[in-house]
């Protein structure tokens, strides 16, 4: 049992990292002042547009981003602009991955990507449609695949656009906003590692659903 140790240690650093979400992005406020608006923004393009990082933080960064906006040093509207840019040009860049080489890498060996979370991701897409592209901005891993199946079962990029910028707007004005206006309520602040957890078991409420569903389907 001596090989879980090393798995065991990352999932409780891991674990540990979202509870102190706020700390880090705190100290890197501190230590980084403006640049901040850069990481932010290259955080949530890689988690949107790169198909290799479903891990990064994405609801929980939002949140936390602008509970700390509300304290100062950081001006909440610009950083909604900005992410707001950054969460569309993720999945811009995504669709356009799966578009022109999904299908190549699929009929591969795939390594780099996991087929159980293309096949999740596929069947919200059945499920949804094009609103999938909207309905998976708060459903963590299938958020960072859906644009890359939309690509690979060749959505006209017209309609993808559409839900692309009404999904990342509602995304990240929802989350952002809310986090500035309550995320520093005391009952809240106290328990932010808890809240974080809150709003990921929340987010994934429709991917466990639709889990579900799918299980008891006599049709499947």
């Amino acid at each position: 049992m001596e090989f879980l140790a090393p798995l065991i240690d990352a999932f409780w650093m891991a674990f540990s990292y979202f509870l102190n979400l706020d700390k880090h992005l705190a100290e890197l406020i501190q230590d980084y002042g403006k640049w901040v608006y850069l990481i932010l923004f290259a955080i949530i393009f890689c988690e949107t547009g790169l198909v290799v990082t479903p891990f990064l933080p994405g609801d929980s960064l939002l949140f936390i981003a602008g509970a700390l906006a509300a304290l100062g040093g950081l001006d909440v509207h610009l950083m909604v602009v900005l992410l707001i840019v950054a969460a569309i040009l993720g999945d811009a860049v995504n669709y356009s991955i799966g578009r022109a080489f999904g299908r190549r890498w699929l009929a591969g060996d795939g390594r780099w990507i996991k087929r159980e979370h293309l096949a999740r991701t596929h069947d919200f897409y059945e499920r949804f449609g094009g609103a999938t592209i909207v309905v998976a901005r708060f459903v963590p891993i299938v958020r960072t695949y859906a644009p890359f199946v939309a690509g690979v079962s060749e959505m006209t990029y017209r309609n993808f656009a559409f839900y692309n910028l009404s999904g990342g707007v509602l995304w990240v004005v929802s989350l952002t906003y809310l986090g500035y206006f309550f995320g520093n309520v005391p009952v809240i602040k106290e328990n932010t590692g808890w809240v974080i957890l809150g709003i990921i078991a929340v987010s994934l409420i429709p991917l466990v659903w639709g889990w579900f569903r799918a299980k008891n389907d006599p049709a499947a």
